[in-house]
Order: C-alpha cells, then structure tokens, then sequence
C-alpha cells in the first residue's frame, strides 16, 4: 500500500536523517533546474509505465532502503510509487502535491536580541531560500512583517505565537524572484503597507504609504530605521532594528551580494552595481561592526542545500565578519562593477512577469499559475 505524505513531513524525514531514497520523477531538465537535497532522478511518464532499464535503476538507487517519490505535483510520483508497490517494493511513500507543496515549507526562527521586549523572527521558505520577519514589542503587543511571501498566514501565525498583532506590513523592494504577499497581508488586516519613496520611479500600482531614507518606524520602544540602499533596485531599503539588526533584504546576503541587472537591464546593469557599491560602502559598511546582518534570502543550491546554514537556524551574520570574509566588499568600485556586470548567474525563472505581478500590472489568476511562476530557487546574488 503506497502512503501519501505531506512536504513537511518529507522534511521532517530529512532533518531526522531517516534513511530512505527520495526518487524524483520529474523531466531531467525540470530535475536539473531545482531539487529535493539528495533527490535521484528517474523520469517517469505513466502513459510510458516503468521500463525493465528504469526498473533495474530504481534497484541499485533503493537498495533495500524505503522509496520517497516526488514529482512537480504529485501527477507523475503517485502511479510511480504505486508501481513500485505492484513489484514487490514494500515501503513506498509519495509526496502529495510535489514540489508545488514542497515550496510551501517554512521554519519560523527566533533570533536573539539584547533586548527583553524586542522580539524577532525570522520566517525561512526552505525551497526558496526566501527570508521574511515579524519584528515586534513585547511590551506594545505589535509587530510589524517585513516582506511577506506569498503564503502570508506564515506571518500572521508567526505573530501570534509570540502574542503580536501586525499593525503594519513592509517590503524592502519589488521582488523577482516571488511573488510578494506583503500587499494582499495589509489589505487582509486592514493596516498600512510600505515601499521605499523611489518605488514611485517603478510605477507601482498597488496601494502604499512611501518610506523615505532617515524615516523612523515605531513600534512600542522598538525604532526601526529606514536606510535607503539602492543597487539592486532603485527604491531598496534596508531595515535598522534598535540600532542592532539590520534588515538587508536582497543588498547584503550572507555569502554575496545582490545582483543588479533584474531591474536595471544588461546594458544598464553598471549603473546598479555603482548604486550597490555606494550603499554598501558609505551606508552599510559605516555601521559597527557587530550590526547583525539579518538578509532577504540565503542561496539554495540546484540541489536543494542552504548554501550557509541549516533549516531552521537563524540566518544571519555580523558585518564585521562580512566585512573580513565576503570578498565583494574588499574589492574596489572598478573591479565591484565589473565583477558583478560579467559574471553574473542564470536569472531567476519567470522574473519578468513576477516583477510585474508585485508592482501590480499583471495579475495571477489561481494557486497554480502563482506557483508556476515561483518554482525554482532564488536566483537573486551575485
């Protein structure tokens, strides 16, 4: 009998190390492009069934260990898995929905803080490698999120656990590589949304209240201070929490930097890495050192591992190890530029269309055509 799973199941299997062979049936290019860490690929068309070479495969994969089959979205992996069963295979699980669920995992993680009454976590979207906040005051019992994805009850959980009640909604920028859920999250609780002032440049449709370099966000006791760090869009801003965390969003990543040609174009992209180096130079790095650096995203490699980290623990790191480690701040503007205008890496998957859906001029019409346009990982570094 094959059991069906769910994603957070499947990801529970893996941080346990349970021992089992995660098959993929998925086309090898789809495979190639983004998957499950430790995944094996073995494409699968039910129309087709299982040849006798596939079949020889799947034994020399398995090797008398349980079989996990995945696909996009559960169409292709159950008749796979149920395959299995007819042959013999005694343990046989298919993860239903797919990667489509599997984009859906989050982690909601504490990050520590030198004070009793500011309270912050940070929500990871694994497949993604998206990082989102609710930054709040215990005393004041409000909290407001930073970039929201696009399952944003997330946020709304995470803020309850801790006893918060959102009372406004923030995105560092326009994002590329998801489908923000800032906009719909505001609307749903009725409380102000925010961009950067520059975002006006971008024709942002939706409704927001504009943030501008130097403005102040209250909540409770807690300050948050708007930086506006221009490079890899135009209206970027970043976050400064009590004077001790700082919010990057896609400027400073704990392993790069962001990438600057998604708005800006190739034949522009110069002027964005310029924009970067400044705000990077006589923004982020006139900080203290000990500023923690808490960013938008952290990279998933194609197979499915944080580049930096582990699920479930706090991304995060202080600038003054960046400052010593990250070799793009050692470099001088000419070489920053460069460096960032020729050589940069495959764009993220649909990116033109998802900047148009969050400044509002394109629309998605169900859950699928959304994840549609998400799957993938982020692809927003240098």
């Amino acid at each position: 009998m094959v059991e069906n799973i769910t994603a957070e199941q499947l990801a529970d299997r893996i941080d346990a190390d349970e021992q089992f062979t995660l098959i993929d049936t998925r086309p090898e290019d789809s495979f190639e492009a983004w998957h499950v860490r430790d995944a094996e690929n073995v494409p699968y068309d039910p129309d087709e069934g299982l040849s006798e070479d596939q079949l020889n495969e799947v034994d020399e994969l398995v090797d008398g260990q349980p079989v996990v089959a995945i696909c996009g979205k559960g169409l292709t992996s159950t008749p796979f898995a149920i395959k299995l069963d007819e042959k013999g295979y005694e343990d046989v699980s298919a993860v239903t929905g797919g990667m489509e669920e599997w984009s859906k995992v989050y982690e909601v993680v504490p990050i520590e803080t030198s004070s009793d009454d500011l309270v912050v976590r940070q929500v990871q979207r694994r497949a993604k490698g998206c990082l989102g906040y609710v930054v709040g005051s215990k005393a004041a019992q409000e909290a407001v999120v930073v970039d929201a994805t696009r399952q944003a009850d997330q946020f709304k959980v995470a803020a309850q656990d801790v006893g918060l009640s959102i009372a406004r909604v923030l995105d560092t920028h326009v994002h590329a590589d998801h489908i923000s859920g800032s906009p719909a999250l505001a609307d749903d609780i009725g409380v102000p949304y925010h961009l950067g002032e520059r975002a006006s440049e971008r024709d942002v449709e939706y409704e927001y209240e504009p943030v501008s370099d130097g403005d102040t966000i209250e909540v409770g006791d807690v300050e948050i201070e708007a930086l506006h760090t221009p490079g890899h869009t135009s209206e970027m801003m970043s976050y400064l929490v009590d004077g001790e965390l700082l919010l990057t969003g896609d400027t400073l990543f704990v392993d790069s930097v962001g990438r600057t040609e998604l708005q800006f174009g190739e034949d522009d992209a110069s002027r964005g890495a310029e924009l970067l180096y400044d705000s990077l130079h006589e923004t982020i790095l006139d900080l203290p050192d000990d500023t923690r650096i808490l960013p938008g995203h952290l990279t998933v490699t194609n197979d499915g591992r944080y580049e930096n980290g582990s699920p479930g623990d706090p991304i995060e790191a202080r600038l003054g190890n960046l400052r010593e480690e990250l070799d793009f701040l050692g470099l001088d503007r000419d070489a920053f530029v460069e460096r960032l205008t020729e050589d940069a890496p495959e764009k993220p998957p649909n990116y033109e269309t998802v900047i148009a859906v969050n400044t509002g001029k394109e629309s998605v019409d169900d859950e699928g055509e959304a994840t549609e346009l998400e799957l993938g990982p982020n692809n927003c570094a240098a």
